[in-house]
Parts: C-alpha cells; structure tokens; sequence
C-alpha cells in the first residue's frame, strides 16, 4: 500500500494514457509524452527501500537459532506458527515445565534457588494468560516457546535451564496426553449427565408402549422405557471405550527427548509420578512418534457421535408430523424465516450433522500418520487441531441432547392411537403356537396368514373371532386371546433384557443404582 500510495503522490511519472477500446483485452499505452524508464526507476527503488525497511525491523532470534545465519522469511513463520491454536495447551505445558524443573534440581542438574525461580515464574505465567494479560507471539511460534521466551524475559539466565534433557518433541506429546486426559474426564461426565436425563425420561414414562422399527418397518410393541434404556446402553459403552483408552494413554513420554533420551542423569519416573501417568514410555522413539492415543481417542468420539446422531434421527423423526410422537418444547426448539407455523427440531438435526465433524476429525488423523517414518516429523504439528475440535464437538452434541431430553414430551395419545397398525402382536401370536406344540416355522406360517386375513377383513389380530383363527389352523383356544393386542404382547416377553415389564423394571432399578439417581 506504501509503494501505490506514493505512486498516487508522484505525478512526475504520471502522463496521460491513450485506450484502445476496441481491442477486445482492453490495452492501455501511454501517450508520446510519457518515460516508461523513469517509472521503472521508481519502482524498483521504491520496493528496495521497503524491502531494506522491513528488514531493518529487528526479530527475536529463536530460541533454536544458534547455527543459523539468516531468519525465516515471514511467509514460511506465517504457516509453521502453531501458537494460534496450541496455546490452549498452556496450563499442561506449565504443569510438566514444573514437574520438569523439579526434577531436574532433584538430580543436581540445576539448583533449588533456579528451580525456585522457573517455577514461580511460570505460575505467575499460567496467572497472566488466565487474566488475558499474556501477549501470545507468532513469532515464538508455539505454546513452548511463548512461555519459555516469556520465562526468559522474566527471570533471565535460570529459564535457559529448564529445557535440560528435554525436547520439543517429548514435551508436546506429554502435553496432549495430559490434555486429553482432562478432555476424557470431561466427555465422561457429560456422558453421564445424559445417562441420567434418558433415565429420568424413562421414569416419567412408566408403561408408555411405543411401536419398535426394524427397518423403519413396524415390528413388535415395547416400552418406550427399554428403547430410552437402550441408548443409555450405548453410551455407557461410549464411556468405557474411553475409559479404556485413558488407561492406554496415560504413560509419560517427558524425558525421551528428541527420540534417543539424554545423557544426563534424569528420573522419568520422578516427573511420572508427578504429572499422575501410571509410569514412563519405555521406548524414546515410540514415546515421542506414537499418536495411536489420539487415533483411539478420536475413534470412541466418533462411536459416540454415530450414536447420538442415531438418537437425534429418531427425535427429528418423532418430533415430526407423520409420527407426533414427541413435542420438544419452545425453548429446545427453532422458527423457520418464511414459514411461520414450523416448529423445529434443529439442536437434534444439529446433532445428526456434526457428527460428520467428529468422523472427519478421525478421517484427518488416520491419513495424518499414514506412512510416516520414525520418528518426529512436522507433520504431527497437524494433529491437535482436529482432536480439539472433536472435543469441543462431541462436548455440544452431549450437552444439548441432554438439554433437549429434558424438553419433551412424548404424545400418549398420538402414540396410543398409532398402535393398532402393523400388526405388532403378530410375532406374541406365533409365540402362543409354539407353547401349544406347534414347530416355530409352522407357527410362523399360521400367524402370517392370521394377517393376511385381518388384511382382508380390515381389522386387527384381536378382532378375529375364535372361529375365524379355527379355519386357519385348529389348534387355536380361547386363551389366544391372552396374547393378542401390544398390551397383552409386552407381558407376555419375559426373556432378560427383553421389552416385558419386569425385565425393563430390573433394567431400570439396575440404572438407577449404578447413576445414583434418588
């Protein structure tokens, strides 16, 4: 902007141009009058000028710099900084800097006054960036480097100490591994707070019958309480999968250095110990190239997100006019722009859609590390931002499916009257064959046509006189009355873990325990 502003101002090199407006590309000549050579002159002292002036702006020399004559060239910083989106690692990387410094002054590989002053600087660090008052630079590149070049400013020669036996490498990965362990305990108890909202939905609905779906196709008659239950089932195998991997996860990679660990006579168990891993990694190369722990954290995030989409699909479904079976009320919902009669279940639809963020995030790291050899390569720079942002995605798909479980109402009348069709009694009927002797095939053939009568006549199973069964098959009693229509079908399923009311009254006392409901 500089170099066209002072253009603009030198009317010396400026003269009158000549068009020609009938050449298709526009061409522009400058008239008799005008010197191309002085232009030229200008120009090219114009942007020596800016270029000498840019480089006379002083950089901090990095911290890694020492065999290095020149500095990278802004373009090559812009794109290598990961500082803006790794800071929020600031808080581990100041826990491990401390357990770090701590053990280091232990082994006599630096002093207690030193180690005294590293920490109550970055304590005074952590304060700053917590009050917004740390200035974050891309020129320092990352999270490490801002907090130590901001040690170094503020305590001077003991900060130059604090990165003995330690690289970049080994103290990133230790970095995310505690970060991811303090995401894990996060997810988990926002699992368990929509386990309780599920829960607490299924004991406000004691003895609702919904229609079951195979296929979108109805089915079979069961408690809308054992379908809830069902995806409290689902989540609490969310919940161990990364419970699991937390276990897997938690082995500290500080101290492996570069990739071959150090000469110095560092403790890598005294700093486990104190950042609360079970021990250190044993192999230094492994420690500081393995990202299996964020492949297997994205892929229970991704488990989870598909089950939650499958929970949003079938409220949008359910919250719709063709079923009528839930009401979300006004405060989980939203409006349409042109069309005001909508009513919307957006924070579900919402849920379905991020859920291709998360499975996208896990897509990202898989091809990541795909054929990268041992050890560090800069390419792992890339995989924080999509464990980050699968965090704070499955964080919100948790949160407002909770929020949207405690805002609906399941329609009983609608759902009541929904019932009769489909025939869900069909397979209780054939059931009834079997205890009367008959081969479960042959059963099945039997109620299939009971249907195909009801079919014919327009009416339901119950509304078949005895006679009626009787020309199908004689077997039939009067008892088989017992066993038809969806409420007489639900206590006639006794099965563990089936959808007859006993089972789901275990299953709910079961969830009730085991989330601590009162």
């Amino acid at each position: 902007m500089e170099l066209f502003s002072s253009l603009a101002q030198s009317s010396t090199f400026f003269t009158p141009f000549r068009v020609h407006s009938s050449n298709p590309f526009f061409t522009i000549t400058p008239s008799r009058s005008s010197s191309f050579i002085p232009l030229r002159k200008f120009i090219t002292t114009r942007m020596e000028a800016l270029a000498n002036t840019d480089n006379a702006k002083p950089k901090e020399a990095k911290l890694w710099g020492g065999r290095f004559e020149e500095g990278v060239t802004d373009v090559v910083e812009r794109f290598t900084e990961s500082v803006s989106f790794d800071k929020q690692l600031y808080k581990h990387d100041i826990m491990g800097s401390i357990a770090h410094a701590s053990m280091l002054a232990h082994q006599g590989l630096i002093t207690t006054s030193d180690r005294d002053s590293i920490i109550e600087g970055l304590r005074e660090i952590e304060k700053r960036i917590e009050n917004g008052e740390f200035n974050w630079r891309a020129d320092r590149e990352d999270v490490h480097m801002n907090i130590e070049a901001a040690l170094t400013d503020m305590i001077g020669e003991p900060a130059k100490k604090l990165h003995t036996s330690r690289s970049r490498n080994d103290q990133v990965v230790t970095d995310l591994r505690l970060w991811c362990r303090d995401a894990i305990d996060r997810i988990v108890a926002s699992m368990k707070q929509l386990q309780v909202s599920l829960l607490k939905l299924a004991l406000n609905n004691q003895g609702l019958i919904v229609p079951g779906y195979t296929h979108l196709q109805r089915a079979q008659p069961v408690l809308l309480q054992h379908l809830l239950l069902a995806y409290v089932e689902e989540i609490e195998r969310d919940a161990g999968r990364l419970i699991d991997c937390r276990t897997r996860m938690n082995f500290c990679p500080l101290g492996a250095c570069a990739l071959a660990g150090t000469g110095l006579p560092i403790d890598r168990f005294m700093t486990s110990d104190a950042l609360g891993f079970t021990a250190p990694l044993r192999n230094s190369i492994d420690a500081v190239s393995d990202r299996d722990f964020l492949l297997e954290f994205l892929s229970a995030n991704a488990i989870t997100a598909v089950h939650l989409s499958r929970l949003g699909e079938e409220w949008v479904l359910w919250a719709s006019e063709e079923f009528g079976f839930i009401t979300p009320s006004d405060s989980v919902s939203t409006g349409s722009s042109i069309m005001p009669q909508k009513k919307n279940p957006d924070p579900m639809e919402l849920v379905r859609g991020k859920s291709a963020r998360v499975i996208g995030g896990l897509m990202t790291l898989l091809t990541l590390c795909k054929g990268l050899p041992q050890a560090y390569n800069r390419d792992l720079q890339e995989d924080k931002e999509p464990v980050f942002d699968s965090v704070k995605t499955i964080l919100g798909m948790l949160e407002v499916s909770t929020e949207f479980a405690m805002n609906i109402t399941f329609n009983r009348e609608r759902i009541q009257k929904a019932l009769p069709a489909g025939y869900l009694d069909a397979t209780t009927l054939a059931d009834y064959l079997v205890k009367k002797g008959v081969p479960f095939r042959t059963s099945h053939d039997i109620a299939g046509k009971s249907v195909a009568l009801c079919t014919s006549k327009k009416c339901q199973l119950p509304d078949l006189s005895l006679d009626e069964l009787r020309s199908i098959n004689p077997v039939f009693d009067k008892d088989v009355y017992e066993f038809l229509g969806v409420e007489n079908a639900i206590q006639k399923f006794i099965s563990y873990g089936s959808t007859g009311s006993a089972c789901v009254a275990e299953q709910l006392d079961y969830w009730i325990k085991k989330l601590e409901i009162k």
